[in-house]
């Protein structure tokens, strides 16, 4: 029997695809420090826990196919409260960003469709984009340049006939770059000029360390029927198996045709969306205390990294993750030498080889993302089983 080419022309998530050798090493007894995947050990806070608890409806129903009132309201809310200003109507609820992200997708591409990605990007647009029929039309960037790829001339050299968007996640995933007020309205311009979609993926947008805001696309003028949000709860408030992300925009077309696809798949979880709803009740101090911690995580990791000779990374300005270019001569195997022979007291570190960050062919092939999500003490121990795995590695 057949299958599409589009799944075959998919790759297994570079975050997932050793959870097989991962599962194998935990049953032999070791412990795995797991840097590959973004999933905070902040603590949730106990707003969302508690909503469900009080939960008392007798029935389990569908929600709304575009989401509960009461999330709308606080993302409406939530937004108001960082200078913009959203109605419900411009609100979807989705299972998750990575569901906005695919309805967002299936609404604007046709086969040969093209959307501009800077690369290294998170690998699962990856298959979104290739999904919906679309191409990803890659903006390549340097760890030399911190990542940088505001820059006018290469974004408008990459526009075609085919181009139908320009895609960014603002604090960037996986390398940590931030663009600056300037830079993020110069690429509205462009897409405004051009006639195309700027995605702007924020779910980072709390976790800056070195500038005091984000600008939010939302807050741009004369762009609201170009810019398209893609939002979550998952990094925001360490909520990411509740499975609750946003798509946002004010072009009323868009948006009557992403509702077809939500219509499509009935509901984002009912339960799920009463917690998150509760969630956006947490102050500013709330952010602050995590945003301190992400910090000193992310000091931790850069000067682990940069002491190991041979590596090289760029300071991430945002989000908690670091891209490093390592010495080795590949990622994926280094990473399956990690979980299947090298150890230190019973110990091994996982990270993301970065070839799926990619879409140029050959990119990143000694590169890994690593994901500075644990304490500080077990942070450290990581990195450090990190350079030692480095040095057996290269004199097996």
């Amino acid at each position: 029997m057949k299958l599409s080419e589009k799944a075959q022309s998919c790759t297994l998530s570079p975050m997932r695809k050793f959870t097989p050798y991962a599962m194998a090493c935990e049953k032999a007894g070791k412990k795995i420090y797991k840097l590959n995947i973004g999933q905070p050990d902040i603590e949730t806070p106990p707003e969302f826990f508690e909503a469900v608890r009080n939960f008392s409806q007798k029935v389990l129903a569908y929600a709304n196919s575009q989401g509960i009132e009461s999330l709308q309201e606080a993302v409406v809310d939530y937004y108001h409260r960082i200078g913009v200003e959203y109605t419900k109507q411009d609100i979807l609820i989705t299972t998750g960003g990575s569901e906005a992200l695919q309805i967002l997708f299936l609404s604007i591409l046709d086969p040969g469709s093209e959307v501009i990605v800077p690369e290294p990007f998170y690998a699962n647009y990856n298959t979104f984009i290739k999904a919906a029929g679309g191409v990803v039309r890659p903006m390549s960037t340097i760890p030399e340049e911190d990542y940088n790829y505001a820059n006018k001339e290469k974004l408008e050299a990459l526009i075609n006939e085919n181009t139908r968007a320009i895609a960014i996640i603002n604090p960037q995933n996986p390398t940590g770059n931030v663009l600056t007020e300037q830079e993020l309205e110069m690429i509205a311009q462009v897409a405004k000029e051009h006639d195309l979609y700027l995605i702007c993926d924020e779910v980072y947008r709390e976790f800056v360390y070195d500038t005091d805001d984000v600008l939010c696309a939302g807050r741009l003028k004369g762009v609201d029927d170009n810019v398209v949000i893609i939002d979550s709860v998952s990094k925001r408030f360490s909520a990411c198996g509740a499975r609750i992300g946003m798509l946002i925009s004010r072009n009323k077309d868009l948006m009557a045709q992403a509702l077809k696809f939500c219509q499509g798949r009935l509901c984002s979880a009912t339960l799920d969306q009463v917690g998150a709803a509760a969630l956006y009740k947490v102050g500013p101090e709330y952010f602050a205390k995590v945003r301190d911690e992400y910090r000193r995580r992310r000091d931790l990791c850069y000067a682990k990294l940069t002491a190991i000779p041979g590596v090289v990374c760029a300071k991430p300005m945002g989000a908690f993750y670091v891209m490093a270019k390592l010495p080795i001569d590949d990622a994926e195997s280094f990473q399956k030498y990690l979980l299947t022979e090298f150890e230190d007291n019973g110990e091994t570190v996982m990270v993301s080889p970065a070839t799926g960050f990619y879409a140029t062919p050959g990119k990143g092939l000694n590169e890994v993302r690593i994901a500075y999500v644990l304490k500080e003490k077990d942070l450290g121990r990581a990195l450090d089983l990190l350079a030692m795995a480095i040095d057996r590695y290269n004199h097996r």
